[in-house]
């Protein structure tokens, strides 16, 4: 029995090295579109399931679990996005992705080198402030973690959008000299500038 559950756990920490998790996903992307986004890279993706947050007002799903076929895709997908922005379903939100972790499976087996011991504490229990004090802890901190990641999420949308902004403009402009530059006018004015008789030309 023991030697089956150390061969289920090795399995499934193997699983763990071909996953990729990905976060600050749009609560608008679905299935079928992450599947879409991710046919343009090398690797097959094997399997994808989204993780609820239950910390956030709504539960719309805004990270992912990608397996691939093996570590070296996985692995391969972490290294581009990485270094490149992605973006789904032409959102301002670059999609990051991370080495996926145990914890984040809810259908991870049990770990035969690891024993857990649950009790409840009695209200009477010397121990119980103690508890309490650190439960209050722990959903402060929690709390603090999701303001800053927010924060940090809201900072990286407005520099995006800040260089899709100037990308854009840079392109009307040069759109804007091309169109100038063919116009009648301009051509009139080319010729004046280097002497050329625009009559004479069109005539050649």
């Amino acid at each position: 029995m023991g030697s089956e559950t150390e061969k289920e756990y090795t399995a499934f920490e193997e699983k763990v090295k071909r996953t990729v998790y990905l976060d600050n996903l749009s609560p608008q992307v679905t299935e079928e579109a992450l599947r879409n986004a991710f046919k343009q890279f090398h690797g097959t993706l094997t399997n994808l399931r989204f993780i609820p947050s239950y910390t956030e007002p709504s539960y719309n799903a805004k990270f992912a679990l990608l397996e691939f076929e093996n570590q070296d895709q996985a692995k391969e997908i972490i290294d581009l996005l990485s270094h490149f922005p992605f973006m789904i379903l032409g959102m301002p939100r670059p999609v990051r992705a991370f080495p996926a972790e145990p914890q984040m499976f809810d259908d991870r087996p049990s770990n035969p080198g690891r024993r857990l011991e649950l009790y409840w504490l009695d209200p009477e229990d010397s121990d119980f402030d103690v508890a309490q004090q650190l439960k209050n802890l722990a959903e402060k901190h929690g709390a603090q973690q999701s303001f800053l990641l927010k924060q940090k999420q809201l900072e990286e949308e407005e520099k995006l959008s800040k260089q899709q902004a100037e990308i854009l403009n840079a392109h009307y402009q040069k759109l804007e000299m091309l169109n100038s530059a063919l116009s009648i006018g301009s051509a009139k004015d080319l010729a004046r500038l280097y002497g050329v008789n625009m009559t004479d030309v069109s005539g050649i």
